[in-house]
């Protein structure tokens, strides 16, 4: 079975990358699963000065999910580069997530990572659902999400992947801008933008109020999203949302991603994103298939 796929212009031995802000920087989850069974991981958001994030409470389960306000507490672009990526095993490709408040800010923590060799692509998170300034705010605007691109494209040539916020009214549109401007690749989904109460206290789960939902309950809508988006660019997409399993991830890849990302799933078993690569491998092998690539957009449709 030939697992290996290339999404946007990064080699990887086999689809699953796990996702940002889930996997910390690597290392912490070295000792449950050795990191070059996957196709790679992408870091925690990383911005130019370090963040301190969120007050607690930010962190909170919901039914069939998770509702986080971490706010991006990172160690800074400069300690990333120094301390974590050295720290990792060789031969794991690692994916850049970074984060920011303002333009010219996420372009220069691309530029800085650009000479860190271990950095393989970058993706911009520009949808983080529960920050004051940034993320969201770029991600539901066409005109500041194109500028936004514009200037982290000029800024590296790296791959450049978008993650993109499901809380737009049209996610084809959206696509289009990054696929314009240059992206190589999209990350869809980022958390659904949710609330929750506790009723006894009349008082909002968060102390941020509002967070970002992840885990199963999010899945069906990851999978339209990524479905659509598909339709509408020719540039690759990595699914995210609710990725429990093998069955799960083939759900994105037949939808029309090229890869996929485990988030979620590593809180409840930290070796989760190797299984979920076996449980691909063996879903092609069942089915006939000689590669996992061509897994990718091969769902039937009704009439067709």
């Amino acid at each position: 079975m030939e697992c290996a796929v290339e999404f946007a212009g990064i080699a990887l031995r086999n689809p699953v990358l796990t996702a940002s802000g889930t996997f910390g920087y690597g290392t912490e989850f070295a000792p449950f699963l050795d990191l070059r069974r996957l196709g790679g991981i992408v870091s925690k958001s990383v911005s130019l000065e370090p963040r301190q994030g969120n007050l607690p409470a930010r962190i909170a389960e919901t039914p069939a999910g998770l509702l986080n306000a971490i706010g991006l507490e990172n160690v800074g672009v400069e300690a990333f580069v120094r301390e974590k990526l050295p720290a990792l095993p060789e031969g794991v490709p690692v994916i850049a997530s970074v984060f920011e408040t303002q333009i010219e800010r996420y372009a220069e923590v691309c530029k800085r990572l650009s000479g860190a060799g271990r950095v393989v692509g970058i993706e911009i998170n520009a949808s983080c659902p529960h920050v004051k300034a940034g993320g969201i705010e770029f991600g539901q605007s066409r005109d500041a999400l194109a500028e936004l691109v514009r200037a982290c494209r000029q800024a590296t040539s790296l791959p450049l992947l978008l993650k993109l916020s499901p809380n737009v009214t049209s996610i084809s549109e959206m696509a289009r801008v990054c696929e314009d401007e240059g992206a190589d690749g999209l990350s869809l989904i980022n958390t659904l933008q949710a609330l929750d109460v506790d009723v006894e206290r009349r008082r909002p789960l968060l102390r941020n109020v509002l967070g970002g939902l992840s885990g199963p309950a999010i899945r069906p809508v990851a999978l339209r999203i990524v479905f659509q988006a598909a339709q509408a660019v020719k540039i690759p997409i990595c699914g995210i949302g609710g990725i429990m399993s093998g069955e799960d991830a083939v759900k994105f890849l037949l939808s029309g991603a090229t890869a996929v990302q485990v988030g979620t799933a590593n809180y409840l078993n930290p070796a989760v994103a190797g299984e979920v690569a076996d449980g691909i491998r063996a879903y092609a092998a069942r089915h006939g298939f000689a590669r996992v690539a061509d897994l990718v957009g091969a769902l039937e449709l009704p009439g067709a």
